[in-house]
């Protein structure tokens, strides 16, 4: 049982790590897209505080979405997968 518990320890301190840089990655990544499509739409470079309240406002708008879907397949699948495997070694 102790085992078991260090391992959900372990697990939820290296999987918070794994969930933090990726939401830093993904944030990253829809930052530079963002970026990218204002310079599309905008040719000459358009007012600066524009680009960065776009900027600002997609990222915002795009946090709730990661955050739900970071926390799907960084804390819960490899949980359930774990607990499954554990299952089935022990029980079958």
């Amino acid at each position: 049982m102790i085992a078991l518990l260090r391992l959900a320890v372990v697990g939820v301190i290296g999987l918070s790590v794994v969930y933090l840089l990726m939401w830093i990655y993904a944030r990253s990544v829809r930052r530079e897209q963002l970026e990218k499509d204002w310079a599309a739409d905008h040719p000459d470079g358009g007012d600066p505080d524009a680009r960065e309240a776009f900027i600002e406002t997609g990222v915002k708008d795009y946090e709730p979405g990661l955050r739900r879907r970071l926390i799907i397949f960084v804390f819960i699948l490899p949980a359930v997968a774990v607990a499954a495997i554990l299952f089935v070694t022990n029980y079958q």
